[in-house]
């Protein structure tokens, strides 16, 4: 079993259509997979097309209220979601529980994550209990990787969170980098993948997601890239990166 956690503190680099997409073509080779939803603005719910009205969520199960058996929904065939749900914004004021708040999600899911191949956690913009939650919980980072100037910086602002873990837990966390939002005729785009790949030596994956207005779209009708526009670049990139991920091909410099 692996269990990953998509993170960028930087907005717009395509993290939550990363999970969303590349969780659905795992399950499409046949892997079982579940997804949390650990942001509360519920882009991944809503990206699945299973954002409700009223809905009990991932909070519900942290805080012990409710069972896993009782928030997970399943998605897509192969495929289950733990949804964010309305209460999670509470969880990052939580102040009740000290360090312990930092391993709820770790606790709630040990009994049940080895029922699948593969667990994705789609996280929080910030750095906050939820992000720390996921951090925790796994071992592996999936960091999705604008090719701009300012998604150097986010990387970097990251990477002195993962060295602060590291250092509390005395433990390695993997780091896996993907491109996206990719354009490869510009020079800039090759620039940032050129100094990422020299920070992330084997650790960046050979596929590139290249920008498409298709990626953008689907999300909004509830649907993968898979379903919206299965024969178009987009789901071409998200299923070739699927086989990265499961086969460990890599990005050469």
């Amino acid at each position: 079993m692996r269990m990953l956690a998509v993170i960028n503190q930087k907005g717009g680099v395509g993290k939550t259509t990363t999970t969303l997409n590349l969780a659905h073509a795992v399950a499409q080779r046949g892997k079982r997979v579940l997804c949390i939803d650990l942001d509360p603005q519920a882009h991944l719910t809503a990206g699945f097309g299973q954002l409700r009205k009223a809905q009990h969520g991932v909070a519900d199960l942290l805080l012990g209220e409710m069972a896993f058996t009782d928030v997970v929904v399943q998605a897509r065939a192969n495929l289950d979601l733990i949804p964010a749900g309305e209460r999670l914004g509470e969880l990052e004021h939580l102040n009740q529980g000290g360090a312990k708040r930092g391993w709820l999600l770790r606790d709630a899911i040990s009994e049940y994550i080895d029922d699948y191949d593969f667990v994705f956690v789609d996280c929080p913009p910030s750095s906050g209990i939820l992000g720390m939650n996921a951090l925790l919980a796994t071992r592996e980072v999936l960091i999705p990787v604008s090719g701009d100037f300012f998604a150097l910086q986010g990387l970097s602002r990251l990477m002195g969170i993962f060295q602060h873990i590291e250092g509390v837990l005395k433990t390695r966390t993997e780091k896996w980098v993907v491109l996206t939002r990719y354009q490869e005729r510009r020079r800039l785009a090759r620039d940032v993948r050129d100094k990422i790949l020299g920070y992330f030596p084997k650790h960046v994956y050979r596929t590139p997601i290249r920008e498409t207005v298709a990626l953008a779209e689907s999300p909004g009708f509830g649907k993968t890239i898979f379903e919206y526009q299965g024969k178009g670049n987009g789901a071409m990139d998200y299923m070739n990166l699927a086989e990265d991920v499961l086969l460990g091909k890599v990005m050469h410099a």
